[in-house]
């Protein structure tokens, strides 16, 4: 096995140039990753005091617990976080376990099916998901035409379970991302150990139990601190389902109030350190108790065929959990086909249309998000493809110190929850030099340039700001993609370059680029895709619609009356057609590794 990293650094040019690019991705995680979050806690641990000074105190921390109604949004939060993650971990583990180890009907065709949640954000499916459950829905319309119910007083699973609702949306779209990290587990694990456990009269039970959990763990606890975090700070949907008593809710309603209420900066403080928190105490509780192999599985295990009754269970169960995932999808796309106020008292719309699908394209509102939309993570994406190839050739062909702190710091925008990041960055526009260099930009007459500096207030533009924070949240997948197509270049190929006289700069772009090209295009369609649908960032930093970017626009289009839901649920199925078709090129090009993506 060839060692990746390369000691062509060795020149003082080389060491020179390794450290100034070094400082400078460092500096740019410093500017705009590190200095929202302490900003966003140095604020709700602190108050004014003579002056410009800040005195430390913990009573806006201290409101967050006392305030009943804050409490008990915090509470739900954590509440929902919890059970989302425990699903998902019930769902998922089954599912990579059969996936992997177990041949049954339907195999091929169903496991590529468990990843279809991933083209819709929970935010756009809730849209479909209301209309499914609604109290004169499509699920009461069928309980009532089969005599279950009576139709006039239909079930009302909304109204008053909207944290179920809630729960079972993003529990349907975060399983994956479990999924995902535990089948990548299971595939490093060396078979001949479960063969061995075998022989000795181990069953099934035993072997999960003692082998195969306590050796997946540590891919099943990264899979479930993505999803807790998610789901925890997760904004979209609570608000399209009208579920209110949540802290992200809270502190999206109290942006217009952070110049003069500390109150969100505590509670956005609290979010983060409960997070921090969390993870810190799991990955000590899991991390004395971890188990490792000696070895590492040089050939996977062939997949056991399991007998009639054993088989067709087993594919019932797949083809179930991906018949509820794909429930949102179709209440989406349902919607969008549906004519305005025909799909009511039934179980599918009474008439159906195309016009919702040309309406996204040019409603004034739609259209404008959707090219705002690709203008911002257009720019993210280059910015991203630009960083992460820096940051993962230092880390992998550089020898060079710190490269593992690089390594990490590419990793961080996974475990901060977004909410807090674009909570920072709309605080960082209300504190030195962003209001000074606004009023010097008025005072110049350069009236646009001042308004790329504020994200709240009068003529703000928040484009510069979602940029960065498009490209912050979404540069880990770029980095994790870049790395393991550098990790599959030998160093040699550029020692031989540089003995016949190239460049360093030379060689990187006519030899490795061309090489990890495949990796770069599917992190960064990967990177863009999800930019373009990203729900925290746009719903905080976007505040007037003439910058609205998509998923904004869906918010937006959803609360207004008329044709409003039908024309977001038509830019929801545009988006999920790009998510689509993005994840099957993105795993095409990286295969088995596109689970490392979601992993910190």
């Amino acid at each position: 096995m060839q060692d990746a990293r390369s000691d062509m650094i060795g020149t003082p040019t080389g060491r020179t140039a390794a450290r100034m690019l070094f400082a400078a991705c460092v500096a740019i995680f410093a500017v705009f990753f590190a200095w929202p979050v302490l900003l966003t806690v140095t604020e709700g641990f602190s108050e004014p005091v003579a002056g410009a000074r800040r005195a430390w105190t913990l009573r806006y921390v201290a409101d967050v617990f006392t305030d009943p109604v804050l409490r008990r949004c915090l509470m739900h939060s954590l509440g929902l976080a919890l059970t989302v993650t425990g699903l998902s971990v019930l769902v998922a583990v089954p599912l990579a376990i059969l996936a992997t180890r177990y041949e049954f009907p339907c195999r091929r065709l169903l496991v590529p099916l468990l990843l279809v949640p991933l083209v819709l954000p929970p935010f756009v499916g809730a849209i479909g998901m209301r209309h499914l459950l609604g109290r004169f829905g499509a699920l009461n319309s069928l309980l009532g035409a089969l005599g279950i119910i009576d139709p006039d007083h239909p079930l009302d699973f909304l109204g008053g379970a909207r944290f179920w609702g809630v729960v079972l949306v993003q529990t349907l779209y975060l399983y994956p991302i479990v999924y995902l990290n535990v089948s990548a587990a299971l595939a490093n694990l060396d078979p001949t150990m479960e063969q061995a456990a075998e022989n000795l009269g181990a069953g099934l039970g035993l072997r999960l139990r003692r082998i195969i959990l306590p050796l997946i763990l540590p891919g099943m606890f990264a899979g479930c601190t993505i999803v807790f975090i998610w789901s925890f700070t997760e904004l979209g949907t609570p608000l399209m389902f009208d579920y209110y008593s949540v802290a992200p809710v809270q502190v999206f309603w109290g942006i217009q109030e952070m110049s003069t209420n500390p109150r969100p900066y505590a509670l956005v403080a609290v979010m983060l350190s409960v997070s921090a928190g969390l993870y810190l105490a799991a990955t000590l509780a899991f991390g004395g108790r971890g188990y490792a192999m000696t070895t590492r599985a040089m050939t996977g295990e062939a997949a056991r065929r399991l007998g009639p009754a054993a088989g067709t269970l087993a594919a019932a169960f797949v083809a179930g959990v991906i018949a509820a995932a794909v429930l949102p999808h179709v209440g989406v796309l349902l919607t969008s086909l549906a004519a305005p106020g025909s799909w009511y008292r039934s179980v599918l719309p009474a008439q159906w249309t195309f016009e919702h699908y040309t309406g996204a394209l040019r409603h004034p509102l739609a259209a404008g998000s959707i090219r705002n939309s690709l203008f911002y993570a257009g720019l993210a994406t280059l910015l991203d493809i630009a960083l992460g190839f820096t940051m993962a050739y230092l880390s992998v062909r550089v020898r060079i110190g710190g490269r593992r702190l690089l390594d990490a710091l590419a990793m961080m925008p996974l475990a901060v929850p977004g909410l807090v990041l674009a909570f920072g960055y709309v605080a960082m526009t209300l504190r030195w030099p962003f209001p000074q260099l606004a009023a010097w930009c008025r005072s110049h007459g350069w009236d646009n340039a001042a308004s790329l500096m504020q994200v709240t207030g009068e003529a703000p533009n928040p484009a510069m700001f979602l940029i960065i924070a498009y490209a912050m949240r979404r540069l880990p997948y770029v980095v994790r993609s870049a790395a393991a197509g550098l990790s599959q270049v030998s160093a040699e190929l550029e020692e031989a370059a540089a003995n016949l006289g190239a460049s360093r700069l030379y060689t990187i772009r006519r030899v490795i680029v061309p090489l990890v090209i495949p990796n770069l295009i599917a992190g960064g369609l990967l990177a863009f895709s999800f930019a373009m649908l990203e729900v925290s960032d746009s719903l905080i930093l976007a505040q007037t619609e003439e910058y609205y970017p998509m998923t904004k626009a869906i918010y937006a289009l959803f609360a207004r009356l008329g044709d409003g839901p039908y024309i977001a649920s038509a830019m929801g199925a545009w988006g999920m057609v790009l998510l689509a078709v993005t994840l099957i090129g993105a795993s095409m090009m990286l295969g088995k590794r596109l689970g490392a993506i979601f992993r910190m």
